[in-house]
């Protein structure tokens, strides 16, 4: 079902296959709708509109609140309809429901029957709820893993673009004078028949678990959703990252109309451009993961997002201090409000607290779809959805109690900021590999330029040993930021104790071997403990030479691999570390480090991965020549 061609051609040349095409139009469109919906009749009870029983500070938490209200109820049902069901099917009939929504809505806005429409807002979070699951187990089934972060950067794309156009077209549909409402009502039903149509040409999607029996008790089947996403521990850590975004991001977008009038002392435009900054700065952080990734899921992404969350979104608030309003009490046009420099410090932080949000969960939604396991992987997203949900019902709710106590919105925004730093160095620390990801992309991006060729022979899923020639204390660092998944490594004990790096490799969990004569007893552990990583499924990596080369020759093979593939046989993957040699960490000064930079730096160094061999050839001479082979051709 996933048509992968042999050379990578970037993400938007998905935009032209079917497999994608007609998906991304369907979600972009449902997101769309969503936001001109919603933002058109906060802009209404807001600006236009006195209810007595909705001040205007209120609704949008109120609005927000009612939307993602069946997130909580059905999250799990919709969860299980994904698993069970063909996901284009399940596309179609809520896209179906989208359209019948919008046209009790149109009776809702031409009679301004706000009751009616705030009915409509919770049928429109209800059919986003049964869309969701689907959505994001849908892109796995038909993209590589070469292909999902590239598939889910445009997704974050297409959704934050979507809402930017549809809170502009709702802000500027609704401020048309005694038209206003007609024009918003036209377009929300005019968008979900667009929709409903390019539904039609999703392809099949066969369901993951067709004999699934459903539970239809939402209570309990939450639970178990939950229960199952935490038997994976790095799902259900990044589904509590994701959740946390959701919760950060909530507080800022259910603002803005408020934050440009009461603030900033801006016009419905003004609010409008707010958003345009915003959703431009996340969906362009969303389209260069893939590049910052080199193709692959890249974690390590994720705490430079988070840094950059905290920073903007505190400079956002002490820079809101510097704002005088109007002094004559009406509000900015938009080129009123472009015009003064202070306001430009303003849009900066928010379209930098956006591009990195873009950083931070694009990764996050990759690594939950990789590896959460494919028959129930909606159930999973459909957990992923109900902790978004309860995470933004209580950003509601605690953005509303500090508001209600005095807080200004500036200073809600500089407390969220505070506070990511206490949530994400929490997820963090559940979940090291997301800093280890970090310092391999630094090393690879910063001491060296590392370029790959070959890397489609690293496997995404099943058992395989990766043998490699041994030049620098990094080699492991370097192998396990081109790897696709985590891969573990079997190295020399004293290279597992070294000073500054040994936390490294006891962060990802490498296994220290001794020699025989030496330590008989953790000799065979390591090998039993290496076993069992092929039994459980990983990806094993070991340097075959036993030791770092201190003259840049490789050394004679050993035959530990033979020992494992004896009891575990499983392909063997051949690659060769290139022009690292001579650098920073390895040995040509006799010791590393000896002399620090020493070759400056962004030096180049390269990785070429041959194809896997069969385990019933392997030979420790015959990889040798494999590998030297591999290191005689062209560095990449």
């Amino acid at each position: 079902m996933k048509e992968v061609s042999a050379a990578h051609t970037g993400q938007f040349a998905l935009l032209k296959q079917r497999r994608f095409a007609p998906f991304f139009a369907t979600q972009f469109l449902g997101a769309a709708n969503d936001n001109l919906f919603k933002f058109a009749l906060t802009v209404l009870v807001t600006y236009q509109l006195q209810v007595s029983w909705l001040p205007p500070q209120m609704a949008g938490l109120v609005i927000g609140a009612l939307f993602i209200l069946p997130f909580l109820l059905m999250s799990a049902t919709a969860g299980q309809w994904a698993d069970k069901h063909d996901k284009a099917t399940i596309m179609r009939h809520t896209k179906l429901m989208e359209v019948v929504i919008m046209a009790i809505a149109v009776v809702g806005l031409i009679g301004q029957l706000v009751p009616l429409l705030l009915v409509c807002i919770f049928l429109m979070g209800l059919q986003s709820t049964l869309f969701g699951p689907v959505k994001y187990a849908y892109l796995p089934q038909h993209l590589s893993e070469r292909e999902l972060t590239g598939g889910n950067g445009l997704v974050e794309m297409g959704t934050f673009v979507a809402i930017l156009l549809g809170n502009v077209a709702g802000g500027l549909l609704m401020s048309i004078p005694q038209l206003g409402v007609q024009w918003v009502a036209g377009a929300c039903l005019g968008v979900a028949l667009l929709g409903w149509l390019a539904s039609m040409r999703i392809p099949t999607s066969p369901a993951s678990d067709p004999g699934l029996k459903l539970n239809w008790n939402p209570f309990s089947e939450t639970w178990r959703n939950l229960q199952l996403a935490r038997q994976y521990p790095s799902v259900f850590r990044s589904l509590l990252g994701i959740s946390w975004m959701w919760f950060f991001g909530a507080v800022f977008l259910a603002q803005f109309p408020s934050f440009a009038r009461d603030v900033l002392g801006g016009n419905e435009q003004v609010a409008s451009l707010l958003l345009v900054v915003f959703s431009v700065g996340i969906a362009v952080g969303s389209l260069l993961c893939e590049t910052f990734s080199h193709r692959h899921v890249e974690i390590g992404l994720v705490p430079i997002g988070a840094l950059g969350m905290t920073v903007f979104a505190f400079d956002l608030y002490l820079a809101s201090q510097a704002v005088v309003p109007p002094a004559s009490g009406g509000l900015l046009s938009v080129g009123e409000f472009v015009a003064q420099p202070a306001h430009w410090r303003v849009m900066a932080d928010l379209a930098l607290l956006a591009f990195s949000a873009g950083f931070y969960s694009v990764p996050m939604y990759a690594l939950i779809q990789l590896r959460a396991q494919p028959s129930h992987r909606a159930r999973i997203i459909a957990a992923n959805n109900i902790l978004n949900a309860l995470f933004m019902v209580v950003s509601s709710l605690l953005a509303g109690a500090m508001l209600g106590a005095g807080f200004s919105i500036p200073q809600v925004f500089g407390a969220t900021a505070l506070l990511n730093i206490v949530v994400v160095g929490y997820v963090f620390w559940l979940m090291p590999e997301y800093i280890v990801r970090l310092v391999m992309l630094l090393v690879t991006r910063v001491v060296y330029r590392l370029k790959v060729r070959g890397d489609e022979h690293l496997p995404t899923e099943g058992a395989a040993i990766l043998v490699c020639n041994h030049v620098s204390f990094v080699d492991a660092v370097i192998l396990g930021v081109c790897s696709p998944r985590p891969m573990v490594f079997l190295m020399d004990h004293r290279i597992f104790k070294t000073p500054g790096i040994g936390w490294f490799f006891r962060a990802v969990k490498a296994i220290p071997i001794a020699p025989q004569k030496e330590d008989p007893e953790a000799y065979e552990q390591a090998f039993e403990r290496a076993r069992q990583v092929l039994r459980d499924g990983d990806l094993l990596c070991l340097f075959p030479e036993g030791a770092i080369t201190k003259d840049g020759r490789m050394q004679p093979f050993k035959a530990g691999i033979m020992k494992i593939l004896a009891s575990d046989p499983v392909p063997v993957i051949p690659a060769a570390l290139h022009n690292l040699w001579g650098s920073t960490f390895s040995r040509i000064d006799g010791a590393a480090m000896a002399r620090p930079l020493r070759r400056g730096l962004f030096n180049r160094i390269g990785l070429v991965v041959g194809e896997p061999i069969a385990p019933e050839v392997v030979t420790p001479e015959a990889l040798q020549v494999r590998v030297q082979g591999l290191l005689d051709e062209p560095s990449p």
